[in-house]
This record gives C-alpha cells, sequence and structure tokens, in this order.
C-alpha cells in the first residue's frame, strides 16, 4: 500500500472521489456538495488555519488504486475541559474493509500528530465547527442530515480494534410533525401565559441584524463557557445569521423573550440535503436553479434542529415548553413540513437530552466521537458531564 500526501489540484479531486467510490453503493449516502468539503481545507474560508495545521492522505493498493483517505490537524483552540493532555484530530476518514489499510492511514496520522506535540486523537471529527462533519455513524444507517458524516457499518470495527475509545455518543432525535406535545406541555404553557411578560416570536429576515443580536446575547449567557469557550461578538452572530437567511424559513426559527429580553432560541432549518441528494456534489449555476425550483414546490418536507437553549435564570421554568407550543401552532397547522429531526446532542449533556425526550421524540440515530491516548497506559475519561 502507498500513502500520498494531498498536495495539488489531482490529489485534492481524488480525495473526493475516493469517498464517492467507497460509499456509493450504500443504501441512504448522499454525495456532499464538493464546495462544502474544500471549504475545509481552504486557508482562506476556513478559521481553523488561523491556530492550527492540517494534512491529508490518500491511500492506495498495489494497483495504484483509491482505497482509503484520511485528515489529521491539530488546533490550539481544541480543547475539552479536563483534558490531561493535548489532544488533535483526524476526520474525513473512509477506507475499505481492512484493517491493515485503517491501521496504516491512523498510524500515520498518531505520527505526525505527535511530532506537534500532541499526547491524543479524536475522530472523526471537523478541522472547525462541531456542528458538520463529526462523529462516526455507529446507528441510524439512512439518509445523512446536511453536512453529517455517513459511513458503512464497519467503520466502528476499524477504530474500536485499532484502539479507540467511546469519548462521548451523538444522540439524535426525530417525531412527526402531527405529533401531539404532552399535555404537561399544553398545561406548563398555560400556566405561563398568565404572565404578560412572555411573548415567543418567529423571525423577520428583514431585521436579521436585530435576531442576530438576540442570538448573541443568549448564547452569551447559555453557552459560551461550556468547554471553555468564549463569548461570541455580535459581528461573528451576524455573520451566521447572514450565511443561514438564504435557506431560512423565517417560521420555523423561533426567539422567546421575557419583557422584551432575549431568554431562549430554537433555531431550525429546512433539511437541505432533501434538495442536494439530487446534485451529486455540484453546486453551480444549473443546480442552483433546480434549488430554488424545488424549494418553490415544496419539495423539501423535513426540517432540522439545530440550536436551542434557555439563559440559566429561566431554565427550568417552562421557557423552553412555551416557546415549543407557540412554534408548534404555527409550524403543525400552516407549514408544508412532515418530518422533524435534531442535530445530534452530546450524551454529556443530559438536560438537553431530558428536553428532547420529553418532545415524545424517537431516537432516530447515533454518532460517536472517539479518543485515542497516545500514552496506553493513561486513563482514559470520558467527556465531563455538563452541569
Amino acid at each position: 500500500m502507498e500513502l500520498v500526501i494531498v498536495n495539488n489540484e489531482q490529489t485534492a479531486r481524488q480525495f473526493l472521489e475516493v469517498h464517492v467510490a467507497l460509499n456509493k453503493h450504500i443504501p441512504g449516502w448522499i454525495r456532499p456538495l464538493d464546495k462544502d468539503i474544500k471549504a475545509v481545507f481552504d486557508t482562506e474560508k476556513n478559521k481553523a488555519f488561523r491556530h492550527g495545521e492540517c494534512i491529508r492522505w490518500l491511500l492506495k493498493n498495489e494497483k495504484g488504486e483509491l482505497i482509503g483517505r484520511i485528515a489529521a490537524f491539530v488546533n490550539k483552540k481544541y480543547k475539552t475541559k479536563g483534558d490531561e493532555q493535548p489532544t488533535g484530530g483526524v476526520g474525513f476518514f473512509d477506507c475499505i474493509n481492512d484493517q491493515a489499510a485503517a491501521n496504516l492511514l491512523l498510524d500515520t496520522s498518531k505520527a505526525w500528530l505527535a511530532e506537534r506535540g500532541m499526547g491524543a486523537m479524536d475522530g472523526p471529527i471537523n478541522f472547525g465547527e462541531r456542528d458538520r462533519w463529526w462523529g462516526l455513524l455507529v446507528e441510524g444507517f439512512y439518509e445523512p442530515l446536511y453536512c453529517m458524516n455517513f459511513n458503512p457499518p464497519y467503520y466502528q470495527q476499524l477504530f474500536e480494534t485499532y484502539g479507540f475509545q467511546v469519548f462521548f455518543n451523538q444522540i439524535c432525535y426525530s417525531t412527526s410533525v402531527d405529533h401531539n406535545l404532552q399535555p404537561k406541555f399544553i398545561e406548563r404553557h398555560a400556566k405561563l401565559s398568565q404572565d404578560p411578560g412572555y411573548s415567543a416570536r418567529y423571525i423577520n429576515k428583514k431585521h436579521l441584524a436585530k435576531y442576530a443580536e438576540d442570538f448573541c446575547t443568549i448564547y452569551n449567557k447559555a453557552w459560551s463557557k461550556h468547554g471553555g469557550g468564549k463569548d461570541m461578538t455580535k459581528q461573528q452572530a451576524y455573520l451566521i445569521f447572514k450565511t443561514m437567511a438564504p435557506a431560512m424559513d423565517e417560521k420555523i426559527v423561533w426567539f422567546l423573550y421575557y419583557n422584551e429580553e432575549p431568554i431562549a432560541c430554537w433555531l431550525n432549518l429546512p433539511e437541505l440535503n432533501q434538495f442536494f441528494k439530487h446534485m451529486n456534489g455540484k453546486f453551480g449555476l444549473l443546480q442552483k436553479l433546480q434549488f430554488l425550483w424545488l424549494k418553490k414546490i415544496g419539495a423539501c418536507k423535513k426540517f432540522v434542529g439545530i440550536v436551542f437553549g434557555v439563559i440559566p435564570e429561566f431554565q427550568g421554568k417552562g421557557a423552553d415548553t412555551y416557546m415549543i407550543v407557540e412554534g408548534a401552532k404555527i409550524i403543525q397547522n400552516k407549514l408544508p413540513y412532515t418530518e422533524y429531526e435534531m442535530q445530534w446532542i452530546g450524551d454529556f449533556n443530559p438536560k438537553m437530552m431530558n428536553i428532547a425526550e420529553g418532545l415524545g421524540t424517537k431516537r432516530s440515530r447515533k454518532l460517536a466521537t472517539y479518543r485515542y491516548l497516545f500514552n496506553r497506559t493513561q486513563e482514559f475519561k470520558r467527556h465531563p458531564i455538563l452541569g
């Protein structure tokens, strides 16, 4: 077997092609957009390059055929609370069902990371944010959500035989849109409705900056300190909302206020893979026109939960259920969606898992973030539980 570093246009194209070749026969697989993968490794588009570096390899057999790929990366800002060692990452792993081939890819990545002072590697993860290309699919091998990893079932054995252990599981939940909310939701909503300070509304894209600022406020109170994170700036929040705007359906993006102060948000998007599965990884002019047409005719019947959160002062008071019931009045009665699925929730976040299960959802799929400690005598510790 031969390893080839991705360092030119040809090998970069092969990096995309090997994923297609190894997965196209698997039922449910949807080809990712080429541009989304390319963006991860573009120094101009991926801000992770400001404080990190990455490398990619292709794997060929004795006939010169592509049989695998992997990326390895270090990111100075990648750290989990409680880590006792600097940790790098591996991702975009694809491989034939051969442990020796997988070991060569992983050993090579491990050596590269060790040379840069890392004491462990997590994978398969993204060189960037956790909202995409994160985790190994271990349950629920059907159409993936947009920018979600998809892989054959045997990848789990390749990782675990190598010595990776589960650092945390990532659980997705789904339900039908016409599913009746539990009576306790209605009761809590009725109780809070007596307080005129509460109000919930979906966004208006004409006032995108205002809602981005409200999201920034909620984020900084509810999430920014998780895992040693930092506060979000108003500019960063606006850029996120501006990026999402073309795909947004205003009536599925909700905010909750108390005396007009933002206290919670429930951000959803149409499930974009319902459009992109028709485009074979491309998104040129023709595909953009196709996207607009599919959107116009209501081809997407599924929407996906991206973010849900309540600031600490209002947690445990029913604010979450109030917002959900207000949203359901519109979503269940006036919109074309029939399915709802939440982006993954880490099993280190039991509060959020309880909210999801309280909605009457079912577990739809599971991914796993694995960790491999280079010092094999070091005690393995799972991701700490939040809160």
